[in-house]
């Protein structure tokens, strides 16, 4: 394997020492207490990134990420074991990283530039591509520390890439500025990639990663969990993921009393709301693409004949998702007394990953009267299951098909040749 990086058994100790002395009486007692204590950020690290790929590396907070891409930069030195690197290193570590606040913006790209280890007449070649493609041409001789940090991670960013780098090493800020700014880098890496530049980048948007990166690893507490094709090692973190969090979270469902805002004359109100994964059982949150079954337990002071249930779901920005109801899906619920439930059923969650809130309401036969309404309660998360999810809202989980080669000819059927019409979207004139 062609591999310009390739880490051998790394480990990475830090001391992590005590409270300084503020007083000889404390010089004293702390004597008979250790004075400082090791952590180990990383251990038995081994990793080889193909050149020419895109390599992410995942992990919670403090699993080592940051601290494995200091070590590749150089910043670090390893503990123990080896890391051989070939070509020149470019790296984007955190916002404003190697630049002097005192120093203007076209100061800072020269000294970058020649840390870097480029001649004068090199950064004279790269220096109007960085200023244009951060966009900064305005404030070139404003000290960096009267930029805006969005100016500030742009010029870092068109600093990195810019400087002909044979490895680019990237940190949380793969994706910098307003939209617009953020597609020239994802353009720009894609070229970089097209070039045989080997990129190493730390992101926590599984997505981006997804979307962007051949391979990845995944890192717990300094160690390797899992190498290789991104998508076989997002899948496992996220189930671990999903596996943690349904241990830690409470699986009681939302008690209704505590319901804030609720309307309704009280002849059946809803008691609890609980989520239920495919098999039954409570869930603190569902998971995308899986079955899942919202059940809404219900309190009836009094006989009721077909009663309605309605259910609506809103993202947390406030957005409507969708709304439905037993009278919607054509269904009569006949003789409602004392306690019970009904369930609304999902074969797979298409709703995307984030976290959503529910709206009930409990309606007479005729929809003019409600028992019971609670416009917006609780929260609920969508996680990401083992699959991919489309961007947006709702995924509607089409299937692609695959290129007929020659279909769509102008002027008629690719075979016969003869003249065909077709429905279709309407768009702009343009490409």
């Amino acid at each position: 394997m062609d591999a310009p990086i390739r880490i051998e058994g790394v480990s990475k100790r830090f001391r992590l020492q005590a409270e300084q002395v503020g007083s000889i009486k404390e010089a004293i007692t702390q004597r008979l207490r250790p004075t400082s204590e090791d952590f180990w950020a990383l251990r038995d690290v081994n990793l080889e990134i193909p050149r020419g790929s895109m390599f992410a590396l995942i992990g919670h907070n403090g699993s080592g990420k940051s601290t494995l891409l200091r070590c590749v930069a150089g910043i670090y030195r390893p503990t123990s074991g080896t890391i051989h690197t070939e070509g020149r290193i470019s790296a984007l570590l955190e916002l404003g990283a190697g630049f002097h606040p005192d120093l203007t913006g076209r100061e800072n790209i020269q000294l970058n530039a020649a840390i870097l280890g480029l001649k004068k007449d090199e950064i004279a070649e790269s220096f109007d591509d960085i200023v244009d493609f951060a966009g900064v041409r305005e404030f070139l001789d404003v000290p960096i520390k009267h930029f805006s940090s969005g100016m500030t991670v742009r010029l870092g960013f068109a600093v990195a890439v810019h400087l002909k780098p044979e490895i680019l090493i990237i940190d949380e800020v793969i994706a910098v500025g307003d939209e617009e700014f953020q597609r020239r880098c994802f353009d720009f890496l894609y070229q970089l990639r097209r070039k045989g530049v080997t990129i190493v980048v730390v992101s926590h948007s599984l997505e981006l990663i997804r979307s962007l990166c051949d391979e990845a690893a995944w890192l717990e507490h300094g160690r390797v969990m899992a190498s290789g094709p991104v998508g076989d090692v997002v899948k496992a973190y996220v189930s671990r993921v999903n596996d943690l969090e349904a241990d830690r979270d409470t699986t009681e469902g939302a008690d209704g009393d505590s319901m804030p805002g609720r309307t309704g004359s009280g002849e059946v109100r809803i008691s609890r709301i609980e989520l239920l994964d495919g098999l039954g059982a409570p869930v603190p949150n569902v998971v995308h693409g899986d079955p899942a079954t919202i059940r809404l337990h219900y309190v009836a002071a009094e006989d009721v004949e077909d009663a309605l249930f309605g259910l609506t779901i809103y993202h947390e920005n406030g957005t409507f998702v969708m709304g439905t109801s037993t009278h919607l899906a054509g269904i009569r619920t006949g003789h409602i007394s004392g306690r019970g439930h009904i369930d609304y059923k999902l074969d797979a969650v298409r709703i995307t990953p984030g976290r959503y809130q529910l709206g009930i309401a409990i309606q007479d036969r005729h929809a003019q009267h409600h028992f019971d309404l609670v416009e917006r309660y609780g929260g609920f998360a969508v996680r990401l299951g083992t699959g991919t999810a489309a961007r947006g809202l709702v995924d509607l989980a089409g299937d692609w098909g695959t290129p007929v080669v020659g279909a769509g000819l102008p002027g008629g059927d690719e075979s016969t040749g003869e003249s065909t019409s077709s429905a279709s979207i309407e768009g702009s004139e343009d490409p």
